[in-house]
């Protein structure tokens, strides 16, 4: 039986207004050891990274979160149950701002079902309940949460998208991602862990999948696991939030990796990755761009789509893929790529795609 190719119809981003970037830069010199400030200062202006958005209100007086009156100020940061709350309350109103994106590129009506993906915040009812609700979807509308799964989230939930569009090609599968990152912010003095918070901002983005219509088809999702990286990349809840450990480690693991031909094929198909048109890889920071683009041999322009989405965005968890994706939607695709996202285990996850036809 002859199945249909599924693909992303249109894509729709949002992301908050506050940009605190620079605060953090602030707050991080003073809580660094006078060795380390110096190594920090030069890993920020090295990161790529020029703005990071956060749902965080601005502090009395317009300030950052970390300043009189704002979420982070005092000498005890929020309990994990005061951030909760807030994503219970910011989370589904960010999200509903990307699926507005969205609507203004393609019809969303018809919804059938809905694909969600988190994994910095829990509440229950869940955010798939309280985004379907608000949408007025219905409770016929079939949910799916893909929560706690980090960078390569998004490629899960399109996975799921894609599984339902083949075995039912009338169904119209509304798939969102969307993190608050920046409400996990950790009472950390060490160079590692500041350099890792460096790099996490809010964002959300929402995606039409169907088995007709124009965008960008989707065809071998795959999956491979690092051997021996499970410690690399963890997210630990704590107390005062989710704790991220990003070891310095995992941009050499990744190259050395990519080095394989064994795990290179998986990520290409058993293909040359110079000819491959298009590479939609997920903006984990600067060094592990550099990692994937010299691990693979690629040109110094595949990667462009990733680096300018971490100089806007930085690091936004699972929406960051499709940010990715929704500029290269934006641009015009020509020709077949290849998305590929990083996340725990160390896990690499990814799938080809290119027009729809």
């Amino acid at each position: 039986m002859d199945r249909p190719r599924v693909r992303i119809n249109a894509i729709g981003t949002a992301a908050p207004d506050h940009d605190i970037h620079a605060a953090f830069q602030d707050w991080a010199e003073t809580r660094i050891s006078d060795r380390d400030r110096a190594l920090f200062q030069r890993m920020a202006q090295r990161c790529g990274i020029q703005h990071r958005w956060s749902v965080l209100p601005r502090a009395d007086g317009g300030g950052s979160p970390i300043e009189p009156g704002g979420f982070y100020a005092g000498e005890t940061l929020p309990l994990t149950g005061a951030r909760m709350d807030r994503y219970a309350q910011a989370a589904p109103a960010l999200a509903l701002d990307a699926i507005a994106a969205l609507a203004e590129k393609t019809p969303i009506e018809g919804i059938t079902h809905l694909v969600v993906a988190s994994c910095t915040g829990f509440v229950a009812p869940g955010i798939d309940q309280i985004i379907a609700a608000r949408l007025r979807l219905g409770g016929a509308v079939e949910r799916t949460l893909v929560g706690f799964m980090g960078c390569y989230a998004a490629v899960s939930a399109l996975r799921v998208a894609r599984h339902i569009v083949r075995s039912d090609p009338a169904a119209r599968v509304l798939v969102v991602t969307v993190e608050l990152s920046t409400l996990h912010l950790q009472p950390d003095t060490a160079l590692e862990p500041l350099l890792a918070m460096l790099q996490f901002g809010d964002g959300a983005a929402a995606a039409l999948v169907t088995a007709d219509g124009p965008g960008l088809g989707l065809d071998r999702f795959f999956a491979a696991t690092l051997p021996g990286t499970d410690e690399l990349i963890r997210w630990r809840i704590g107390d005062q939030g989710f704790a991220m450990h990003l070891s310095g480690e995992v941009p050499g693991r990744i190259g050395h990796a990519l080095a394989d031909r064994d795990f290179r094929a998986i990520l290409t198909g058993e293909r040359d990755p110079a000819a491959i048109g298009n590479w939609a890889v997920h903006a984990g920071g600067r060094s592990i761009l550099d990692a994937v683009e010299h691990g693979l041999g690629l040109p110094s322009a595949s990667l462009a789509a990733s680096r300018s989405v971490l100089a806007q965005f930085g690091n936004m968890s699972s929406a960051t893929l499709m940010f990715v994706l929704a500029d290269m939607l934006a641009t015009g695709i020509t020709g077949d790529g290849v998305a590929l996202a990083f996340g725990p285990g160390l896990a690499a996850e990814g799938f080809g795609f290119g027009p729809a036809r």
